[in-house]
């Protein structure tokens, strides 16, 4: 095994978004999906994650569940367990074009979703193989057959597994008004992780408040997720997650496969054009709440 597990995982985890080529929106330019990556690490026994399933549902794994699911002969405890967790960042480009977007998603967001996630799972792989190779056991929840959406008793649309949470444990970031995960680099980005058996030290986590980064929850002085909604999907009680997805899913969908020529879907608009879509807002920095070094 590596000497610096944290460094090694760093550094392999950067290379391959830097040097793959299935890092692409797969438009006729060929450009880059993501240009960086932010990269946390967070123990499985970390209290979050058993405060996840009794919020969310029982159906909502923890880190030694989905862990001892794909491997059942290994006698793991979760103090064995690592979960790796990275943020990779739109492009500027990408931004740039939804901001733009007042109902629709751009093209490039769509491309960034869909051939852009395709390289996340790609990465997601590309890290368990790695770490297999050195015989350290691993698996990505989201890739798992036993992987699905659920409905939460609570917050309705949910998952087994959850990268923006499993992110929020490893440091990487805190929760909107319109549930996005607000990271150094903003909250325009997609999410991944993978559960090793391994211990790597947590990352620092810079917060208390799951909601630190975001100004609404800080001083309510900024709603522009809500109005950037085009389905007001999100007020001041959070974020419909059944509204949102029958706009992403159903009415963008059909403008992906009549307009762009693919089936796809997506919106993000309340992700672009808002004080927090590339980086933690200068006020709450200035405060000295998160790290712009994350």
């Amino acid at each position: 095994m590596k000497t610096d597990m944290r460094a090694w995982l760093i550094d392999i985890i950067e290379k391959c978004v830097r040097s793959s080529p299935e890092n692409s929106l797969k438009m006729q330019s060929d450009e880059r999906a993501w240009d960086e990556v932010l990269v946390g690490f967070s123990s499985a026994a970390d209290p979050l994650y058993d405060a996840y399933k009794q919020l969310v549902g029982p159906f909502h794994w923890t880190p030694i569940e989905i862990f001892s699911l794909a491997f059942p002969d290994v006698a793991a405890r979760p103090e064995d367990l690592t979960v790796i967790s990275w943020i990779l960042t739109q492009r500027e480009a990408t931004k740039a074009d939804n901001r733009k977007e007042t109902f629709y998603p751009s093209r490039r967001w769509v491309h960034a979703r869909f051939p852009g996630e395709e390289f996340n799972h790609h990465l997601r792989r590309y890290v368990v193989q790695e770490l297999t190779s050195v015989g350290v056991k691993a698996i990505a929840p989201v890739l798992s057959d036993q992987w699905s959406m659920e409905k939460s008793p609570t917050y309705g649309l949910a998952s087994k597994w959850s990268e923006r949470h499993a992110a929020y444990a490893a440091g990487l970031g805190t929760f909107g008004l319109c549930d996005g995960l607000i990271t150094a680099k903003g909250k325009a980005h997609r999410a991944g992780s993978v559960v090793a058996n391994l211990t790597v030290a947590p990352s620092p986590r810079p917060y208390e408040d799951h909601h630190a980064y975001c100004l609404y929850f800080y001083d309510g002085s900024c709603k522009a997720c809500r109005e950037r909604c085009p389905v007001s999907a999100i007020t001041e009680r959070g974020h419909d997650k059944e509204k949102c997805w029958a706009h992403a899913k159903g009415t963008c969908g059909e403008h992906t496969k009549t307009h762009y020529g693919f089936d796809g879907y997506g919106c993000g608009l309340c992700q672009t054009g808002v004080p927090c879509e590339s980086g933690i807002p200068a006020k709450i920095l200035r405060r000295g709440i998160g790290d712009s070094k994350l």
